[in-house]
């Protein structure tokens, strides 16, 4: 995290002894990245976290959706409002796509997840519908539409939605998320150029202080699934203070970067992980040159898949092409992509008619290693999508054809 947070009560320095109304000590849980190299926070327990009482394998069912090379090569088109709906946030996802360093899930969540601790890598959760509570060791973040919520390494949670459930793209990461270092000064601090700034980030409310005995915690590590009991609620912290912790980010809080023409995928940049990066495409002024085209070029990204989550508005570069709101779109390495044909003509027709702002929103993971894909994400996969630029350029010189030679 780039900037120190306190809640709850804490003493005045770390390492003393602190201690509660009843005369014990607090037990001090130091959570920190890298052996201590890295950001850390200090949080006072009422009881000792380190009491487990059970210890339990669990079936990870994301484990056995089975992953294949996506081959033959084809750009991939999901709708996942096909997906099957029900469960919870955590033992719910339903895995699309994964890598070494990275999984992407999809999950349409109506049930409250047990308390959950990821010991792999950190989680991004962006919702694109719906609204839950998160809860954590750290407290509580009320969550809603548009959302992303970054949980680090290792911390205690659980998800609750909110009334008619939530639909949500969850990346797993093999390492930490965290924003990209060109946004960041030297000491951690969002510099001017940044797209957003601390004062868009928003930490949990808490402690919550919630009291128990023989409290079930599914945690995952490079093992598996486990359930440890543990014996006394891991919510039982008085006080916290530090640089890690989770937080929410509001897509909407993006400040959009324009240039004269069109910019690349780079100044859309969000978080940054191992060997991935995360976008936010968001509503903003179109590229503003008397000559500019303003949409996407057709490109070839020879280092990365691209992922792109349709979360609001109208994305006009695949206008016609079967893609809509909750679609998630694969275009891997060794395949050109771009604009719809015929999206570029119709863009600069909306300019000169005087339209100037797009009101597109998308999520964009890019990968550095190639995707596999997961079995149970076919059942969602529109199987006509890779040849929807064919069939959109053959329709339109079909069309110019018929106007004759004059057009």
């Amino acid at each position: 995290m780039p900037y120190y947070r306190v809640a709850g009560e804490i003493p005045r320095k770390r390492h003393i002894r602190f201690r509660g109304p009843d005369g014990s000590l607090y037990a001090e849980e130091l959570m920190g990245e890298e052996g201590f190299s890295a950001d850390s926070s200090l949080l006072y327990h009422q009881h000792p976290p380190t009491a487990i009482v059970k210890s339990e394998g669990l079936r990870d069912i994301a484990a056995d959706a089975g992953l294949a090379a996506n081959h033959p090569l084809l750009p991939r088109h999901y709708r996942t409002q096909e997906m099957p709906a029900g469960g919870d946030l955590v033992l719910g996802r339903q895995l699309m796509m994964a890598n070494e360093d990275i999984r992407i899930s999809f999950a349409a969540a109506d049930a409250d997840s047990e308390l959950y601790r990821n010991s792999t890598g950190d989680e991004a959760v962006y919702i694109r519908s719906g609204s839950a509570t998160f809860e954590s060791v750290y407290g509580s973040i009320a969550a809603g539409a548009g959302d992303y919520i970054i949980v680090p390494r290792g911390t205690i949670h659980r998800w609750l939605p909110g009334p008619g459930g939530l639909h949500a793209l969850v990346v797993e990461a093999r390492g930490h998320i965290r924003p990209p270092k060109r946004y960041l000064s030297q000491f951690g601090q969002f510099l001017e150029h940044a797209p957003y700034c601390e004062r868009d980030l928003r930490g949990p409310d808490g402690p919550l202080l919630r009291e128990g005995e023989d409290v079930p915690v599914v945690v995952r590590n490079s093992g598996g699934l486990t359930r440890l009991t543990y014996a006394f609620h891991p919510f039982d912290v008085v006080g916290w203070d530090g640089y890690l912790y989770p937080y929410a980010f509001n897509i909407a809080d993006f400040e959009p970067i324009v240039k004269r023409t069109h910019a690349p995928p780079p100044v859309h940049q969000t978080f940054e992980g191992p060997n991935f990066v995360i976008c936010s495409f968001c509503p903003r002024p179109l590229d503003f040159d008397p000559e500019a085209v303003p949409i996407p070029y057709n490109h070839h990204n020879v280092d990365s898949d691209e992922m792109m989550y349709y979360v609001a508005g109208d994305y006009s570069a695949r206008k016609g092409s079967g893609v809509g709101l909750g679609s998630i779109t694969l275009h891997p390495s060794g395949f050109t992509h771009g604009p719809q044909p015929g999206a570029v003509e119709a863009v600069i027709r909306g300019l000169d008619e005087g339209k100037t702002t797009t009101d597109e929103t998308a999520v964009m993971i890019d990968t550095f290693r190639p995707l596999q894909l997961a079995t149970v994400a076919g059942q969602a996969e529109d199987p006509e999508y890779a040849w929807s630029w064919a069939n959109a350029a053959r329709g339109q010189v079909s069309k110019d054809q018929d106007r004759g030679p004059g057009f």
